[in-house]
């Protein structure tokens, strides 16, 4: 049995996969926690990602490895390979004013026209922006701009900073690799590659990037000499980890929410609502993400004092409508609509509808409804929607699942739980090495009817009109 491994190195925890390169059949896995905020340093996610593979069993029959990492994060190095500060994550918002600011240069239609998308404060650019503004010691010393998966793939190769133990091969910046989906979300690549006009304007200087590798592209070797793919960003990975094809539309509900389908074609929006990514087989990722998800559910929960199962039981004793309220989950801002600094909201309260089983209801469809206005956004430019498989921790709760089915307008399918990233990667590191995309099945758990209740996205379009 050939083995490959993938592994998802996302905001919250490391995950690894080792599967069957010709079946896919899942052989042993393994997990490790990242530490919480909005920046990190990135050693976190080595140190993370050696315990996740220790706890997998380690790597010593594993004949090829990729990995998918959170997008967008900032990991900054100097010329002798060391991290200059902590990484700034995806869900940093400090560098809202620097996405208004290369907006206000370049314009949005020519950002869109040159990488596919529109700054927000997720993406890299701005967050380069910030550092030369904030920082500009700091942003003097960069040598190389990489995203979190491009250091740690560098750093499964043998590569770090000088004097690391675990770094023999020392601080060869011009060895990161990245890959497209990955390099899409930057703001300062395209399909024509790097703009480099617009990096330079984000950090102040030229600077080191990632050479992007093609979808089956090998970037090298570990120390152990499996081979190594080019990895992806982590919404690209779970695309590849679900067999996603045109027609499909992943919603993801984890510490983001993701609403992205699969498309032959390049899309390109102005209003920067739907950020044309391209994705890990060659092909598009139109992709609309909102910062508040699963933790929408948490803090319900908490504030209800049940847990999840409580939180959905009592949902589901509520009408759809949830009798008129309404929560506007902004909790941490929002990144679609871009409202950074907007605060969550309940509206339509009254004495007989301020029920915990109104409150339960009402969160669960505020966070369905910002997906379906995702999904709307992305239908706008054009994609084919025929069914939503629906994925993520909270797609286990059969509240949210039931729910969905009333909020969206298409079939609704639930793939078998699973670490659809990790997967993903895993696909890539049997495509790399046998030079062969994977037809690995995928297990459905349970497809639902399409049961559209129109006033929830009704009474929602109304409360976040006045959000």
């Amino acid at each position: 049995m050939t083995l490959v491994a993938g592994v998802d190195s996302s905001t919250q925890s490391c995950k690894v996969v080792i599967r069957d390169a010709a079946t896919g059949v899942l052989v042993r896995q393994g997990r490790a926690s990242h530490p919480d905020g909005t920046e990190v340093d990135p050693q976190h996610w080595w140190d993370a990602l050696q315990s996740a593979v220790a706890a997998a069993g380690g790597l010593d029959d594993v004949a090829a490895i990729s990995i998918a990492g959170q997008q967008h994060g900032m990991v900054v190095l100097d010329g002798e390979g060391r991290v200059i500060r902590p990484a700034l994550l995806w869900n940093d918002t400090r560098s809202a004013q620097a996405a208004r600011d290369l907006i206000g240069e370049v314009g949005a239609e020519a950002y869109a026209e040159r990488t596919g998308v529109v700054p927000v404060a997720s993406f890299t650019a701005t967050k380069l922006r910030w550092l030369r503004d904030a920082e500009p010691a700091n942003a003097e010393r960069v040598a190389a701009v990489a995203l979190p998966h491009d250091w740690l793939t560098w750093r499964l190769r043998g590569y770090g900073p000088i004097g690391a133990t675990d770094a023999p091969l020392g601080p060869l910046l011009d060895e990161l690799v990245t890959d497209r989906s990955d390099a899409s979300g930057t703001a300062y690549w395209g399909a024509a590659g790097y703009d480099r006009e617009l990096l330079e304007r984000a950090l102040g200087h030229d600077a080191i990037l990632p050479r992007v590798l093609g979808p089956a592209d090998v970037a090298g070797r570990t120390q152990a000499a499996a081979l190594v793919g080019p990895g992806a960003g982590d919404n690209a990975a779970a695309a590849l980890g679900l067999d996603a094809a045109p027609g499909d539309v992943v919603v993801s509900i984890g510490t983001s929410g993701t609403v992205f389908a699969v498309t032959e074609a390049p899309v390109a929006d102005a209003s920067g609502t739907v950020a044309g990514f391209a994705d890990a087989t060659g092909n598009f990722l139109p992709l609309i993400a909102t910062l508040n998800a699963a933790r929408v559910l948490d803090s319900t929960a908490g504030l209800l004092g049940v847990d999840h199962e409580q939180l959905g039981r009592l949902a589901l004793e509520a009408e759809p409508g949830a009798s008129g309220a309404v929560l506007v989950p902004y909790f941490e801002g929002e990144r679609t609509p871009n409202l950074p600094d907007a605060t969550a909201s309940f509206s339509g309260l009254t004495l007989a509808n301020t029920t915990r089983p109104s409150i339960a209801r009402a969160a669960v469809e505020g966070l369905l409804c910002g997906l379906a206005d995702g999904l709307d956004a992305v239908r706008g430019l054009g994609v084919d929607a025929e069914r939503v498989l629906l994925i993520g921790g909270a797609a286990q709760n059969p509240a949210v699942r039931a729910i969905a089915a009333q909020v969206f307008d298409v079939p609704v399918v639930v793939p078998e739980p699973g670490e659809y990233v990790a997967d993903g990667a895993a696909r890539q590191a049997a495509w790399a090495l046998t030079g062969a995309r994977p037809a690995w099945p995928v297990a459905i758990d349970e497809e639902l009817a399409v049961d559209t209740r129109p006033l929830i996205r009704q009474q929602y379009a109304a409360a976040s009109a006045r959000a």
